[in-house]
């Protein structure tokens, strides 16, 4: 029996070639949409799914409240190490302090090369559950030690063992490497650990760490752990919530909160407010979800309407049918074989589209999903995939097209019904109310990036570049190094900062000034900078002056931005006198000689934060900042940087980064995020397009007599096309209408998360309903004019 529903549903396929066509493309494509989302999914949802023992990892957080407002983050003192060992031992199978990760610059005999890794303690391997391929598993026993990740041995050492060879990093000290681990899979959080170096390396060769290990209010380390088997992790959160509060009173008034952020929530829900944890990439996951489920439902509903419009068509076969016997059990069955079979087809044609696509949309989305033809999870969900999908595309035809009653359709007293096609009209107006809705969506996303991408960042970025110096060569030598690149005429200043010139790296507090509030809680961002700074990044001074080399008294001096002016309260800024409220070891008095343009460093999207810029007395510098010459080429000026960068540090790689790309990776998730929607709202439109031309296709073909009839009587083309069209502009009108106040509603939401955003204007929402409107009368005109063209003679002849 089944195989003769098959063989009926193949014939009709073939019979109705134009309409089978429509129905199997517009379907392959929302199920492409589909599958190809159902992957980013999975990638997002199992991220950091390399690990044996997520569920019981997490790394600790602290809040700190500043003037009422609390800021979350995971940065943290060293003294909580040994706080967490000694009070709360039984909670923890593991405690590990970590670095930042950072740049390194590796070298084994002539060869240099960047990599990044961290400091880690000896327990490393076990917590990253590294596949050690060579060497030693205890890798980091040894203090002057170094393992390294699979590729970058063999970028080091080629086909040589690598295991007891020595490797030089930032061209200071020498190391063994102890093991070699396989590379720490994409789709984590760990997978740009190239190398680990032992935690006491770090500690014991840097003398600022040995004497912040009883300074509860450096914050400058990472600390991850696993809780114990028998452990709860929100328990375990909750009973170290005020350690550092209760251990240290110099810190108490910050009311500082620790917690474990549990390693599941490190990737998507990531993001707090005032000290709650707010969500994060998760509100991605549930927007692409949304789409892909629209966009499947609408190609569903194509199928439905074209099947239902056709059914006149099949009204006689429904009758002949049913007076030979047949049963309505039997006609839904075979409807729904019809419906089974086109989905098999268009899930064939979606894989085939997703296998081509896929290397483009991992290049967009910054992902390496591979198509998951060895999982038996995928292929069940695609065979569920298929069966709803044809239930939900078929259920609605079957149920209708097997009640007509067989009397009415063989006597061609068969009518439709006055209200028969409102249920087609109804999902016309869902189609197009989805379309408009993502339309308006996208357009306010990319609204959104652009307003944070046309805002004042406060300096000038073309031709600004930036050349990292991690390592004790490049102390002592930034005259040298700037007389040089200037005098090469490639460079026309240059300076260092401590920080990026798009990063904020660091935060201070206990100053005070003249005019400072009882109780004020200060918190600044921090940057030291050389002479020239202003100058080279083009940062204009508002008020007093920039740091002068004929002065000596500048080493003391700071620039200070607009922000910070109305943050501390100054009404005359220059000549304020900084000082130093920690009263053991109190540093120098420091005097403000500048007023700088408020600079974006942090998010574009948030308020500019109160900054310091302060004389770099001791070499703390991190970044050389050069502003290329701009009356040449950037590749010629960089040739000669580099030819100067190497004659003086030889053993040191050169690398650079030009502030503009840097501060556009600042929007590089919500341009792809933009991207996507934009991808996927096309294809929507797209989709239900193809539905708008086979629905006016039938209607064309249904009233071929009537067209002819009224072309005979003197109607134009344009009356024909105003036949044709006006109903479908209806529906459209009514969808834009729903749209619209459910569009404003969900954006207007979405926007409410950025201080920094656009105003929804009624214009958005206008060339949104525009386009629509556009798209409906370039779908149908093509089908009405093709209609009204024809010739009357040729329609009417069978009569």
């Amino acid at each position: 029996m089944f195989k003769n529903y098959l063989k009926t549903a193949w014939r009709n396929l073939l019979k109705n070639k134009g309409y089978s066509l429509i129905n199997i493309g517009g379907l392959a494509l929302g199920i492409a949409v589909a599958l190809i989302i159902g992957l980013w999914i999975h990638d997002e949802l199992t991220y950091n799914s390399y690990y044996n023992n997520k569920d019981r990892i997490a790394q600790v957080f602290q809040s700190q409240t500043f003037n009422g407002n609390t800021g979350t983050g995971p940065a943290i003192p060293l003294p909580l190490e040994p706080a967490l060992r000694d009070g709360f031992a039984d909670n923890f199978e593991h405690i590990m302090m970590s670095s930042w990760t950072q740049q390194g610059f590796l070298r084994v005999g002539d060869l240099n090369i960047t990599r990044t890794g961290n400091y880690m303690q000896r327990m490393a391997p076990e917590f990253l559950n590294l596949e050690v391929i060579k060497g030693d598993r205890d890798g980091l026993r040894e203090i002057n030690s170094i393992m390294l990740a699979e590729s970058t041995a063999e970028t080091l050492f080629g086909n040589q063992d690598p295991i007891g060879k020595t490797v030089r990093i930032y061209n200071q000290y020498d190391l063994n490497v102890s093991a070699v681990y396989k590379d720490i899979p994409f789709n984590n959080s760990f997978n740009d650990t190239d190398y680990i170096i032992p935690w006491d390396h770090y500690v014991n060769n840097a003398e600022w760490i040995q004497n912040s290990k009883d300074n509860w209010g450096n914050n400058s380390w990472q600390m991850f752990v696993q809780i114990a088997d028998n452990a709860d992790m929100s328990t375990v959160s909750e009973r170290i919530r005020n350690v550092k509060k209760d251990l240290n009173e110099d810190t108490a008034e910050f009311n500082p909160q620790l917690m474990l952020l549990p390693m599941d929530d490190w990737y998507l829900r990531s993001n707090f407010e005032d000290g709650k944890q707010v969500g994060g990439r998760i509100k991605y996951v549930w927007l692409f979800g949304i789409i892909g489920i629209f966009v499947l439902l609408l190609a569903c509903i194509n199928f439905m309407n074209l099947s239902t419009a056709r059914s006149e068509k099949r009204a006689k076969e429904v009758g002949i049918r049913k007076s030979i016997g047949g049963q309505r059990s039997q006609l839904i069955n075979q409807f729904l074989s019809e419906s089974l079979l086109v989905v098999v087809f268009a899930f064939v044609m979606a894989v085939l589209i997703v296998l081509l696509s896929l290397d483009g949309f991992n290049d967009l989305a910054r992902k390496e999903i591979a198509f998951p033809w060895e999982s038996p999870l995928f292929w069940g969900l695609a065979l569920g995939l298929i069966v709803f999908t044809s239930l939900l595309a078929g259920s609605y035809p079957a149920l209708y097209l097997s009640s007509f009653r067989p009397v009415d359709v063989l006597k061609g007293t068969f009518k439709a019904g006055k209200y028969s096609g409102l249920p087609r009209k109804i999902l016309v107006v869902l189609q197009f109310t989805v379309s408009v809705a993502f339309i308006i969506g996208t357009v306010i996303v990319m609204q959104q990036i652009n307003h944070a991408k046309n805002r004042p960042v406060g300096y000038t970025m073309d031709g600004l570049v930036q050349i990292p110096t991690f390592s004790e060569d490049f102390n002592d030598k930034t005259e040298l190094m700037r007389e040089q690149f200037i005098g090469s005429g490639a460079v026309v200043e240059m300076a260092t900062s401590s920080s990026p010139t798009t990063r904020i790296w660091s935060n201070r507090s206990g100053y005070t000034w003249e005019g400072k509030p009882d109780g004020f809680q200060e918190d600044f961002a921090w940057t030291e900078v050389s002479v020239d700074y202003a100058k080279t990044i083009d940062l204009k001074i508002l008020e007093g002056r920039d740091f002068s080399r004929d002065i000596a008294s500048d080493s003391m001096g700071i620039l200070i931005n607009e922000t910070a002016v109305a943050y501390m309260g100054l009404e005359n800024p220059v000549g304020t006198i900084i000082r130093d409220s920690d009263e053991e070891d109190p540093g120098p008095d420091m005097k403000i000689i500048g007023v700088v343009q408020d600079m974006i460093a942090q998010s574009p999207y948030e308020p500019v934060k109160q900054g310091w810029y302060v004389y770099d007395r001791y070499n703390n510098f991190s970044y050389y900042n050069l502003r290329l010459n701009p009356n040449q080429s950037a590749s010629q000026s960089l040739a000669t940087v580099e030819r100067i960068f190497k004659d003086n540090f030889p053993a040191i790689p050169f690398q650079y980064d030009f502030v503009d790309a840097e501060y556009g990776e600042k929007f590089a998730s919500e341009q792809r995020i933009g991207t996507l929607s934009g991808i996927f709202t096309a294809l929507a439109i797209l989709i239900s397009c193809l539905g708008l031309f086979g629905l006016t296709s039938f209607v064309a073909e249904q009233r071929t007599k009537e067209i002819g009839v009224r072309k005979v009587l003197g109607a134009s083309a344009f009356n024909v096309w105003n036949m044709l069209s006006k109903d479908f502009l209806k529906l459209v009108a009514i969808s834009c209408f729903i749209a619209v106040p459910i569009a404003y509603y969900v954006m207007n939401g979405w926007l409410q998360e950025y201080p920094y955003r656009v105003i929804l204007k009624w214009w958005i929402f206008g060339l949104a309903m525009l386009g629509a409107f556009g798209i409906t009368v370039l779908t149908v005109s093509f089908q009405a004019l093709k209609a009204a063209r024809q010739n009357p003679v040729k329609s009417l002849r069978t009569e």
